[in-house]
């Protein structure tokens, strides 16, 4: 790919569909692809672990639009898969599930210090390749959530990989936890494109803390908050698109207004995202982008991404009523922040590298649950 190929675009990513009570809401998400395909934009992004993303896809895409107007990313992750068989077959299924043929690219999935050498023992960077030179597959790259040191040594041992998929964010961008600068570099330095995941945070730059929202809302009082943060990613050079996990036809609509027709943060702007940074820097709230990935194992079923929501009204924007209210409505009897028992497994699947056992236990102070035992 060449550097001409990098116009910043924006990508439909499917981790967080539309929802009709616990399903996708499927006729929602027919409108937001053909509101996206109409606008221009191509790029959409699902994973062999995204409940029922690969399926919705399947309907709401494949089947009612001509392969060659789209192209289709999905992923492949090994830290479900019991064996390299089991784990090589995600393919298969996810090709079943779509329908789509074949991968315009395919993602070995959540690369991190704790899971590398598991790709590695199953021989998954070569599958990639083979599935590539098969055409099953046309672009291979990976999704990282780690450190510039991991990540440089990745693309040094594996320069075939096409791409990099990064979490890329203006609060991020300095964050050691998620070092987005730094890793951004380091894709940058291998020659690779970057397609950005977590543009705002996992929805939480399109609410900032007060400070920051009042501070976007006096230099462009017309645009949101989350178009801020979806146009300092795309402004990046280097950028092959940036995903946004939309959720409704609203949210859609407001990125399709000021991403149709794109232009770079300009040098007041970018000033403007540096005051965001360092007010950024003092926020209290808790960096959580609402994955779920600490969700699936956890022993006592706690909402951890509902609770830290609710935490985080109080802690980013005062909100002392409406964090207890939202607390009310996520914790129910025996999966409260105090029922959590420190085994740990939320830490060691959180991509963020969060201290999840330490915020709960904020969590139950903030919201006055009885100690653990009592």
């Amino acid at each position: 790919m060449s550097e001409t190929q990098f116009a910043p675009k924006l990508g439909f990513g499917l981790m967080r569909l539309p929802k009709r009570g616990l399903l996708t809401d499927v006729g929602q998400f027919k409108e937001m692809v053909d509101l996206f395909l109409a606008a221009g934009f191509t790029y959409f992004d699902t994973a062999y672990v995204y409940p029922g993303s690969e399926e919705a896809t399947r309907k709401a895409l494949v089947e009612r639009h001509p392969r060659e107007k789209y192209t289709l990313a999905t992923k492949l992750n090994a830290m479900i898969a019991p064996s390299e068989k089991a784990a090589k077959k995600q393919l298969e299924t996810s090709l079943a599930r779509t329908g789509a043929g074949y991968f315009d690219y395919y993602l070995l999935h959540a690369l991190m210090q704790n899971n590398v050498k598991k790709y590695d023992r199953l021989r998954l960077w070569e599958f990639a390749q083979e599935q590539k030179a098969k055409g099953v597959i046309r672009r291979a790259g990976f999704s990282f959530h780690a450190g510039p040191e991991l990540l440089d040594d990745l693309l040094t041992r594996h320069p075939e990989a096409d791409f990099v998929q990064l979490q890329i964010n203006y609060a991020d961008w300095e964050n050691p936890s998620v070092t987005s600068r730094a890793n951004y570099e380091v894709a940058r330095r291998h020659g690779k494109p970057v397609v950005v995941m977590e543009p705002v945070k996992g929805g939480a730059l399109a609410s900032p803390p007060k400070e920051v929202e009042a501070l976007l809302k006096a230099e462009r009082p017309e645009m949101s908050c989350a178009s801020w943060a979806i146009r300092f990613a795309a402004s990046l050079p280097g950028v092959l698109c940036v995903l946004s996990g939309m959720s409704s036809v609203a949210q859609m609509q407001d990125n399709l207004s000021y991403m149709r027709d794109f232009k770079p943060l300009g040098e007041r702007e970018q000033e403007i995202i540096r005051q965001a940074q360092r007010l950024m820097g003092r926020s209290a709230t808790i960096p959580c982008t609402a994955c779920r990935y600490c969700v699936e194992g956890c022993p006592k079923g706690i909402p951890i991404p509902e609770i830290f929501a609710a935490m985080n009204r109080r802690l980013g924007n005062g909100q002392m009523e409406e964090a207890a209210e939202a607390y009310a409505r996520a914790a129910g009897e025996g999966h409260r922040a105090c029922d959590c028992i420190g085994c740990g497994q939320c830490e060691r699947a959180c991509p963020q590298h969060l201290p999840v056992t330490k915020h709960l236990a904020q969590g139950a102070k903030m919201f006055g649950d009885p100690p653990r035992g009592a």
